[in-house]
C-alpha cells in the first residue's frame, strides 16, 4: 500500500475512533467491574480496531461494529478472568450489552435533536445558555453580568429549557424515535 494511502487510512480510522471513544469506554464500563478493567480493555479493543479495520463495509457501521469487537472483547475478558468473584455470566454480559446498545442508540438519536433545537435558538438565547454551562459559572453572577436580575435570568434559562426540551420531543417524534 503507499505511503499516502496508509496515512490516510490511519486518520480515517482516528476520526471514526475518536468520534466513538467516550460511548465505546461508557460501554465496556457497564460489561466489566472496574474503569481498570474498562481500560485494559479498551486498549485490546482499539487494537482490534485498527487490526480489522479494512474489513468495515462503512463508515456508518463504525459504531455498531466498534461495540461488537468491545462486547467479543469483554466476554474474553471475564472468561479469562472467570475465577474472579465478580464478573458477569455471559448471558448477563449480554442483556446488559444489548441494553447499552440501545440505549446509546437512542442518546445519540436524543443528541441530534438537541442540536438541531439548539440551532434554532435566536442568537441571545444561545449566548445565555451558552454562559449559564460555561465551566465554573455562577448564575447569580451571569445575571448580573448581563443586566438581568437572578430570578429574571433564572426565568429566562428555565424557559429556554422547556423550549429545548418541546423542540427535541418534537423532533424525536418526527423521526419516529419517540
Amino acid at each position: 500500500m503507499p505511503e499516502g494511502a496508509n496515512d490516510e487510512r490511519h486518520d480515517h480510522f482516528l476520526r471514526l475512533y475518536v468520534a466513538h471513544e467516550e460511548a465505546l469506554r461508557c460501554f465496556l464500563l457497564t460489561l466489566l467491574p472496574g474503569r481498570e478493567e474498562a481500560r485494559e480493555v479498551m486498549q485490546g479493543v482499539a487494537m482490534v480496531l485498527w487490526r480489522k479495520f479494512d474489513s468495515l463495509s462503512s463508515p456508518a457501521d463504525f459504531r455498531r461494529w466498534a461495540f461488537g469487537v468491545a462486547r467479543m472483547e469483554a466476554l474474553t475478558f471475564n472468561r479469562d478472568r472467570q475465577r474472579d468473584r465478580l464478573v458477569f455470566d455471559e448471558e448477563v454480559l449480554a442483556l446488559l450489552a444489548d441494553e447499552v446498545d440501545q440505549e446509546a442508540d437512542d442518546y445519540a438519536a436524543e443528541r441530534e435533536a438537541l442540536d438541531e433545537c439548539l440551532g434554532k435558538l435566536e442568537p441571545a438565547q444561545r449566548k445565555l445558555l451558552e454562559a449559564a454551562y460555561e465551566p465554573g459559572a455562577r448564575l447569580d453572577e451571569l445575571a448580573f453580568a448581563m443586566g438581568r436580575t437572578p430570578m429574571s435570568f433564572y426565568k429566562a434559562l428555565h424557559r429556554i429549557r422547556l423550549a429545548l426540551m418541546d423542540c427535541t420531543q418534537r423532533v424525536l417524534t418526527r423521526e419516529g424515535m419517540a
